[in-house]
């Protein structure tokens, strides 16, 4: 070797490269994220976008990305729906087309679509996971699981990702919850203890999706850099009032099963408004970068909230609603719901800081604008002598004074910060925060825009993208803890018991609405500023209540019949189900129910979901007596309005839910698809002897039962077990149990409602055993268990 100084600054040099390279290998990690529910709305609106996002702002960076769509929709189905998803994805307008399509191809090409249902399927996807990373020579970083699924399904998920998909040591695991989390403070409690079996605290993201509004995040960072301006005037010594405000000019049209059980408190004041009250009255910590002290410090704004009383709150309901909720969950005609879908309450908090201070919280559809914000408004003990005319804007010290984090819509239109020109000039972080434009005309509050400085994002996102952004990064301080979850429940809930019966005043909506839902408050209570109108609308009297009638036991067609007021019908049918399930766990261990399609169950489907916590859910199948020949997620889909008033609100484990399969190869109940078949022998491997335990009919106007119509050339007899038919009306084809398979069933039940069921009713009566003609005719379980459920109405007229 001539020149020994040469090798050896090569083998430096290549030892330094080798160690760059390993210690660059050793930045880089692999991160899965898992979003179950893939098909759904939520996904489609805006779950996928904001994954996008998130490798807009991750690519290139120290992590690899891979994207799983799972859902229980067929792997076809699956891979067409999230194709056109993916398709219809965009980029922000500060990225360039070419590079905006380089960056959707990328994501397209890390995107898959997978069934997941079963253990064995959790394993598979954990299996191809470390199977890519060791292909690629990567490492683990974490990988995360959005549940955007009813919660009904959350344990089932939870106990299969804890067993069989797990990230290995060393990567984390963070699983993504969507609201509602509980209906009260003892529901609440279960969810979150059956959850704490699977996952630990610091795994589990709660979404308050309004914590991730543009507006609502930058309210601790703006406390933060304006400190020295704000610790002088954040008090309880110059702060008059805060406002946390948000109105809707939509209705609760199309969702009123939802709204039923939740009301304007449950859906928007005890989550979005209380997370967005603590944010404006916590304490600041010294670093507000720790996740860990900011929600020590929202917890302790939780307990201080002076507990609330029936004087707290005014409610109100647009007109409409009651009518609404009439038609959609066929109420009868007398039926007055006491659901609130307006509301304002009136806060105090017990500590130093605001000790007086009223926190006024208001939510409301049918308002006459759609807006929110957070209104902080200062006293002010100033007196001019000149003419207002005078005042200049940034000197006179008689303008209201007031700080506005606008969270969207209204008069502005997009999310904005304002701050009164006679307090200060604020500091926001340029990168991200503008200063608005002259917008002559405008006014906000009274007053013109130019009385403000103000303030708009440098480029809008919407919430769920900067939630996900701040999943990926492991901000725990914008999720909502169990803590948080428990003690926010713990507030409202005493609240939420005392209204259960007020009446809420009734307002027309909209414009019209004028003064009449205007509040004032003095002390602890709040009250309409207006008297109440003797009546808003010509309209009957106050319903009579059922509690004033009897359960009438008699006798129809040689079988028991249990007649009654609708709401004390449901509740006899909902308590003889439950007895029913209970018996049979107790001697089989399974309870195999089969639910009729139509209208007419889903007030008992929602009395189940919300009134009988006892029911042995995990123990239950469910089945269809019958099925129209649409998509499952078609409105006029029966197993639809199962998922939407029952299956979304209990805990029934997935494997014991059972569609009828009408929809296989993207083509509508094709006999050549045989799922009849399929469905038979499903029910053939499941169900012993093929007898459910107990069957719920109904009873159409020309004498049907499930998809059975009179002439119906099958399923009323023969041996198939389920049949194709056809209807006389829209969607005209049908899937639908045989009469001989109800007839095995060890108990039947027929569900009969509603005044124009009072001809068919008296013509049944009368008849034999007549299947062809009226079909419900030929409903003769072998065991001899029938019982007919009628209302008044149908049973008297």
């Amino acid at each position: 070797m001539k020149h020994p100084g040469c090798w050896k600054m090569l083998t430096v040099a290549m030892c330094m490269a080798l160690l760059g390279c390993l210690q660059a290998q050793e930045l880089r990690g692999h991160v899965s994220v898992i979003l179950l529910g893939a098909t759904g709305d939520l996904a489609r609106k805006y779950l996928w976008q904001g994954l996008f996002q998130l490798y807009l702002d991750e690519a290139g960076k120290d992590y690899s990305f891979s994207f799983h769509g799972a859902a229980l929709t067929s792997t076809k189905q699956g891979q067409a729906f999230i194709a056109k998803v993916l398709e219809s994805l965009s980029c922000p307008e500060d990225v360039a087309p070419d590079r905006c399509a380089e960056l959707k191809g990328q994501f397209q090409r890390l995107s898959a679509y997978r069934h997941l249902a079963t253990s064995k399927d959790y394993m598979a996807l954990s299996k191809d996971i470390e199977a890519q990373i060791q292909h690629g020579g990567l490492r683990e970083a974490g990988r995360i699981f959005y549940f955007s699924v009813p919660p009904f399904a959350y344990a089932d998920i939870a106990r299969n990702i804890n067993s069989s998909c797990r990230p290995g040591p060393g990567a984390w695991l963070r699983v993504v919850l969507e609201k509602p989390f509980g209906h009260d403070h003892l529901s609440a409690q279960q969810l979150a203890t059956e959850l704490g079996g699977f996952f630990r605290e610091e795994e589990m993201y709660r979404v308050d999706h309004y914590l991730g509004k543009q507006a609502v995040a930058q309210i601790l960072p703006f406390r933060d850099q304006n400190r020295k301006a704000l610790d002088g005037l954040w008090s309880r010594h110059h702060v008059e009032r805060v406002e946390i405000i948000m109105k809707e000019t939509v209705d609760a049209e199309g969702r009123t099963s939802f709204y039923e059980e939740y009301g304007v408190i449950r859906d928007v004041l005890q989550n979005h408004l209380t997370e967005v009250l603590t944010l404006v009255a916590m304490e600041l910590p010294h670093n507000i970068s720790s996740s860990e002290s900011v929600l020590q410090h929202k917890l302790r704004a939780f307990r201080a909230l002076r507990g609330l009383q029936k004087g707290s709150a005014v409610l109100g309901q647009y007109q409409a609603y009651s009518e609404q909720v009439r038609r959609e969950q066929q109420k009868p005609d007398s039926f007055r719901s006491l659901t609130p879908t307006f509301a304002g309450v009136l806060v105090h908090m017990d500590n130093l800081r605001w000790e007086g201070v009223p926190f006024i919280l208001m939510s409301g559809k049918a308002l006459d604008e759609r807006v929110g914000y957070v209104r902080i408004l200062f006293r002010n003990q100033a007196y001019c002598v000149q003419n207002d005319e005078r005042w200049v804007a940034d000197q006179s010290q008689c303008l209201p004074r007031q700080i506005v984090f606008y969270i969207g819509h209204g008069e502005l239109g997009s999310p904005a910060v304002l701050v009164s020109r006679n307090l200060f000039r604020p500091s926001l972080p340029s990168e991200s925060w503008k200063e608005l434009g002259a917008r002559p005309g405008l006014r906000l509050f009274g007053r013109p825009l130019s009385d403000f400085y103000a303030y708009r994002p440098v480029r809008e996102q919407d919430a769920y993208s900067v939630l996900i952004s701040r999943i990926f990064h492991g901000r725990k301080d914008s999720f909502v803890t169990t803590e948080n979850l428990l003690a926010s429940w713990g507030f409202w809930t005493p609240l939420l018991d005392s209204l259960a019966h007020e009446v809420p005043r009734l307002y027309p909506g909209g414009a019209e609405n004028g003064h009449l839902l205007d509040f004032e408050f003095g002390g602890a209570q709040l009250c309409f500023s207006q008297r109440q109108p003797e009546r808003l609308v010509p309209g009957p009297g106050p319903a009579p209540m059922p509690s004033g009638f009897q359960v009438l036991k008699a006798k129809y067609r040689e079988s028991p019949l249990i007649s009654a007021w609708p709401e004390e019908l449901i509740a006899k049918l909902a308590d003889d189900i439950e007895a029913t399930a209970v018996r049979a766990v107790r001697r089989f261990g399974t309870f195999h129910l089969a639910l009729s399609g139509g209208s007419s169950p889903v007030p008992l489907f929602q009395q189940l979901a919300t009134r009988h916590y006892g029911f042995p859910w995990a123990h239950t199948h469910l089945w269809l007596v019958d099925e129209r020949c649409v998509p499952l997620w078609d409105p006029e889909s029966n197993f639809q309005h199962l998922q939407t008033h029952l299956l979304q609100h209990v805990r029934v484990p997935y494997y014991n839910i059972h569609p009828m399969p009408v929809h296989l190869h993207q083509r509508l109940c094709a006999e050549e698809d045989q799922g009849a078949q399929t469905y038979a022998s499903e029910i053939s491997a499941l169900v012993a002897n093929s007898s459910f335990d107990l069957v719920l009919l109904g009873m159409g106007a020309d004498g049907h039962t499930a998809s059975l119509f009179p002439q119906s050339p099958s399923g009323l007899d023969g041996e198939q077990l389920v049949v194709l038919t056809e209807s006389p009306s829209r969607p005209f084809q049908r899937m639908s149990l045989s009469l001989p398979l109800i007839n095995r069933a060890r108990k039947v039940a027929v569900l009969v409602m509603g005044r124009v069921k009072r001809e068919i009713t008296m013509l049944v009566s009368r008849v034999g055993h007549e299947p062809k003609k009226w079909p419900i005719s030929g409903v003769l379980p072998s065991s001899g268990q029938l019982v007919w459920y009628m209302d008044y109405e149908a049973f008297l007229g």
